[in-house]
């Protein structure tokens, strides 16, 4: 198939299929989520659940690659469905507009191999951490913050998000740094290589450390935790 021939050379022809037979579930379309989307569609991820009760607004065009000025007003989890069906219309994609709480989260994630978190709400990311302890399901964390990002992959029992957040605020330092548009491109990327790896069990994972990543002096740091 010509759509996935640009994989084969980093992916096999089985990691391809493993990809194509995966299911994701990414819990925010907005800065993160929407690119983490648009790379899991491309690269041929076969079913996509994407989460999110908000709606565009105008503050999202700086950076959010599902945003445009046609989609202000409407939902982000639906826009994302409705983009990946002229992306790669082989795949499925689940839109969910709801906010994950603690009512619906273990029905929302239940039955994907890997969660991804797009979040810039510390507490949920909590109650991502702790449904998928729950139900055994690997996550993987991203935060980004002006010039400065984080990552981490999270198995059942690493508690890393314990580690990384001393407050269970209710939202990280986003709302005083900002966020332009090219940190969620790079923290995304790195979140959608690190979901790969753990579907196709191939090379090594951020766990139980976080990469913390500062693009204003191009310093890439891991650390263990």
């Amino acid at each position: 198939m010509r759509r996935y021939e640009r994989n084969k050379a980093t992916l096999s022809e089985e990691e391809n299929q493993v990809l194509q037979q995966s299911r994701v579930c990414v819990v925010g379309c907005g800065g993160l989520g929407g690119y983490v989307i648009e790379m899991l569609a491309r690269l041929g991820v076969g079913t996509i659940t994407a989460i999110d009760g908000d709606v565009f607004d105008e503050s999202n065009l700086n950076r959010q690659i599902l945003c445009d000025e046609k989609v202000l007003g409407q939902s982000k989890a639906l826009t994302a469905k409705n983009r990946m069906a002229i992306v790669n219309s082989e795949i499925k994609v689940h839109a969910v507009h709801e906010l994950l709480t603690s009512d619906n989260g273990e029905c929302l994630l239940g039955g994907h191999d890997v969660v991804v978190d797009a979040l810039d709400n510390i507490d949920t990311r909590f109650l991502i951490q702790g449904i998928c302890e729950k139900l055994r399901i690997p996550f993987v964390h991203g935060a980004i913050a002006g010039w400065y990002g984080q990552v981490a992959t999270i198995f059942p029992g690493d508690r890393t998000l314990d580690k990384i957040y001393k407050s269970r605020t209710s939202s990280g330092k986003e709302k005083l740094l900002g966020n332009p548009s090219f940190t969620p491109a790079l923290v995304s990327s790195t979140q959608v290589s690190e979901v790969a790896k753990i579907l196709i069990n191939r090379g090594k994972l951020i766990r139980k450390q976080v990469l913390f990543i500062n693009l204003l002096e191009h310093e890439y740091e891991i650390l263990d935790l």
